[in-house]
């Protein structure tokens, strides 16, 4: 099964973009292949201003070429193989480092900084929880109730529930599998502290 079977079927034409882009690091491919163009750019270019020709060229050509390129190609794996999303994201981050003695400070340091952001978003992107088809079919069927606060999805501002006598009690979600602690505590040593 591959990334892009699961994007494209049963979606409509206009959203197959959309879905695409939200199921693997696409702004961190971005950043990164926008990183490599400067780093592998500036040592062979020329710059000029009005009659005055500006040549930005290093011993190091080669090297800035290469890790210029390979920031592109780390870019395009993040794309198309989401999977490997954090070693491509590390080795950008070693690549944007490496760049910076030479390739002319990193491209100017605008490459070293789109590396280095694009290289630390690949390595902490995770993929979305996969929605149940009940859910999705809901969301389609009443689409004003699919807005959920995320206070209520994730427990924290939950109502208050009513108890047997009347009175209201706020809902604490249960946040372990341990059972509830009763009203007293067993101290080791009747309370007291043993340091050797």
């Amino acid at each position: 099964m591959s990334a892009e079977s699961t994007a494209s079927r049963g979606v409509p034409q206009e959203n197959r973009f959309k879905v695409w882009r939200q199921t693997r690091p696409f702004w961190a491919g971005l950043f990164t292949m926008i990183g490599g163009v400067p780093i592998a750019y500036l040592p062979y270019g020329d710059m000029r201003l009005g009659n005055m020709t500006l040549a930005m060229q290093t011993t190091a050509g080669a090297g800035a070429l290469i890790i210029g390129l390979l920031l592109i190609t780390l870019g395009l794996t993040m794309w198309f193989q989401p999977l490997v999303r954090v070693f491509a994201g590390i080795a950008a981050i070693v690549l944007a480092l490496v760049s910076i003695p030479v390739s002319n400070f990193g491209g100017l340091v605008i490459g070293f900084l789109f590396a280095l952001v694009g290289g630390g978003m690949s390595a902490a992107w995770a993929p979305a929880e996969p929605k149940s088809e009940e859910a999705v079919a809901d969301a389609q069927e009443h689409p004003d109730d699919a807005e959920e606060p995320a206070e209520q999805a994730r427990g924290e501002a939950a109502p208050d529930e009513h108890t047997h006598d009347g009175t209201t009690q706020p809902v604490i979600p249960h946040q372990g599998h341990e059972a509830p602690v009763a009203g007293k505590t067993i101290d080791a040593n009747g309370g007291r502290n043993s340091a050797g």
